[in-house]
């Protein structure tokens, strides 16, 4: 970041330093931004590959596509890498980009405020120390928030108690009886490690998953000598992981090829668990896709296990010693694994960070009725406000950082064009965001998300507001470049000088 002689207005504010975020810093610096902050309110980046760190935990998507594509990696040592090479995989990026230097780490934001005259954010941590930017980037990504159940009794449980996102290392399970609840993304890596050393695993379902296999394996040494003496042989091969991926579009669009996929999915349960009555307790009975597929190759063999039980009945509450089902039973446990993910929703996940736009406007009050935005990027009455997979920007099929690296250009882009155009303020017409969204809505009919079930994609009366309703190279193609029309362009009413605003001076600067 740059020093003037007087007070200091950093041009951007990033929130996080997952992928997003370090995306978005890579990317400015490249564009000859350097006037900005990431903002981290731990002391290390790695967004949700610094939190989770549970036994088994691995990324679901392959590691050569799971990575930047500017930043080709010929040394992952599997097909789907753990989450430690993966924060070593970002940790390597932030040195590289030598971007330590504009990292503000342990400054949790609360607040983010918008001066409509002067044009400015103003943006403060739980302690009450601000900065101000004139545009700020909210890179922190919807799956940050444990989701913890509120079960009776639970606080009364006198073992130990954690969510997979908080793990406590601490804590050994050899010899122990554990209930785990939940049998999600996190719950499906999880419990074939946990089951291989305690004495009794307890599953608490409430819904079964849809469980595909996986091409688990490592990397021989010449496929890496390969990746690392001809980078074209490894594009080519992300390229066809690319196409792979892309092509499960198709059943996640066409409920009748899902059913054929869903095919598959049962003789993989088949192949896997040897009683028939427990085969039918973890065969889920809506679409397969309605909620997100997991893939495994561990999970339902663990269900062969003497010392691991399926329990569907609901639970009725948690006691001192162990946890009471629907039907009476009391299994006594001693410690309770949360495998329960997390809040999703925007108005949840963000209900601590307060956001006020144009006329102090509230942004959780804008979306009362559900989050919603334009290209999932930028939101009408907050200018130069932007955020990374924003509302239905997530996906079902391909990798997320695709989605990102098309966001982050075209943010570079806006931020370009307002550059062009000499003004301080861009932002998006009421009209394109609202056009834009019934465009979401309407190709999301159809689809296996408007199935019928329940889902994390899917807020409170049913409106998705989560998943992009396409092909990925769709959305690079709407993000390529910024449409002038949809937005407004226009500069601050008071044309402040760096003197007369009144900046923290303990941010640290790049010289």
């Amino acid at each position: 970041m740059k020093k003037s002689s007087g007070q200091e207005v950093l041009d951007i504010a990033i929130i996080g330093t997952g992928f997003s975020g370090i995306c978005m810093a890579i990317k400015l610096l490249e564009a000859g931004f350097d006037s900005f902050v990431l903002l981290e309110k731990k002391q290390e980046v790695g967004g949700t590959w610094r939190e989770n760190t549970y036994p088994g935990c691995a990324c679901d998507v392959q590691s050569h596509l799971y990575s930047f594509s500017f930043e080709g990696n010929p040394e992952w040592s599997k097909v789907f890498s753990g989450w430690e090479e993966i924060k070593q995989y970002i940790l390597e990026c932030v040195e590289k980009y030598n971007l330590r230097q504009f990292i503000k780490f342990e400054y949790e934001v609360q607040s983010a405020e918008f001066n409509e005259d002067q044009g400015l954010w103003t943006i403060s941590d739980i302690q009450g120390e601000q900065l101000i930017a004139r545009s700020f980037v909210m890179g922190t990504g919807p799956l940050h928030v444990p989701a913890k159940p509120k079960i009776p009794g639970l606080d009364s449980f006198k073992g130990k108690v954690f969510h997979s996102a908080e793990w406590d290392h601490s804590f050994s399970f050899r010899g122990k009886k554990i209930a785990s609840i939940g049998t999600g993304g996190s719950a499906i890596q999880y419990v074939p490690e946990v089951a291989k050393v305690v004495d009794e695993l307890y599953v608490y379902q409430r819904t079964p998953a849809w469980v595909m296999p996986r091409n688990e394996r490592s990397y021989t040494e010449i496929e890496k000598w390969l990746f690392r003496t001809l980078p074209p042989v490894r594009k080519l091969y992300r390229s066809m992981l690319y196409w792979i991926n892309e092509s499960r579009l198709l059943p996640m669009k066409n409920p009748k090829v899902a059913k054929v996929v869903s095919g598959a999915a049962k003789l993989h349960i088949k192949k896997s668990i040897k009683d028939p009555e427990l085969r039918k307790k973890l065969t889920p009975d809506y679409t397969i896709g309605c909620k997100r597929i997991l893939i495994s190759n561990q999970y339902y063999p663990t269900f062969n296990r003497s010392n691991v039980e399926l329990v569907t009945d609901g639970i009725q509450s948690v006691t001192e010693n162990g946890i009471v089902t629907a039907d009476g039973k009391q299994r006594e446990v001693d410690a309770i694994i949360l495998g329960t993910g997390f809040h999703a929703d925007p108005r949840k996940y963000m209900a601590d960070f307060t956001i006020r736009g144009k006329s102090g406007v509230k942004l959780l009050d804008v979306w009362k009725e559900g989050a919603e935005s334009y290209l999932g990027t930028t939101v009408a009455g907050f200018p130069n406000m932007f955020q990374l997979v924003g509302p239905n920007t997530g996906l079902g099929h391909n990798s997320v950082i695709f989605m990102i690296e098309s966001q982050v250009h075209y943010i570079i882009e806006c931020l370009k064009e307002m550059k062009r155009r000499k003004v301080d303020l861009l932002e998006v017409k009421e009209d394109a965001q609202s056009a834009f969204n019934q465009w979401v809505q309407e190709n999301l009919k159809g689809s296996v998300w408007a199935s019928g079930c329940v889902s994390w994609y899917l807020q409170d009366g049913g409106k998705n507001f989560t998943m992009w309703p396409g092909a990925t190279w769709q959305y690079r193609l709407k993000t390529r470049s910024v449409t002038s029309d949809h937005y407004v362009w226009r500069s601050a009413a008071k044309q402040l000088t760096n003197e007369q605003v009144v900046a923290p001076s303990n941010v640290a600067c790049a010289e």
